[in-house]
């Protein structure tokens, strides 16, 4: 079977994987020219731990605080309570 070698475009592709543009000669099927899409740049394995390690660290802080806050909260309750016994055993 022979290809007729007809004058067609080169025509665009998106990679569905990369998002890398190909362009593709219709008569040979091969891709001429490609372009790499711009993506995000990737982060190193140390960066990443590091980054996991920070926000580990930024949650064991906030629940120290909201900790410390709830033993407030108890210690101030506990104290109206006696202040409230002792004036009802005045009375």
């Amino acid at each position: 079977m022979q290809k007729t070698k007809e004058k067609k475009q080169v025509f665009q592709v998106l990679c569905p994987i990369c998002k890398s543009l190909l362009w593709i000669d219709p008569v040979t099927e091969e891709v001429i020219q490609f372009e790499k899409k711009a993506g995000k740049k990737r982060k190193s394995l140390e960066e990443l731990i590091l980054k996991e390690k920070k926000k580990k660290d930024e949650a064991d802080r906030r629940f120290e605080a909201t900790a410390e806050l709830e033993k407030k909260k108890w210690k101030k309750a506990e104290d109206k309570f006696k202040k409230a016994l002792s004036e009802l055993d005045k009375e």
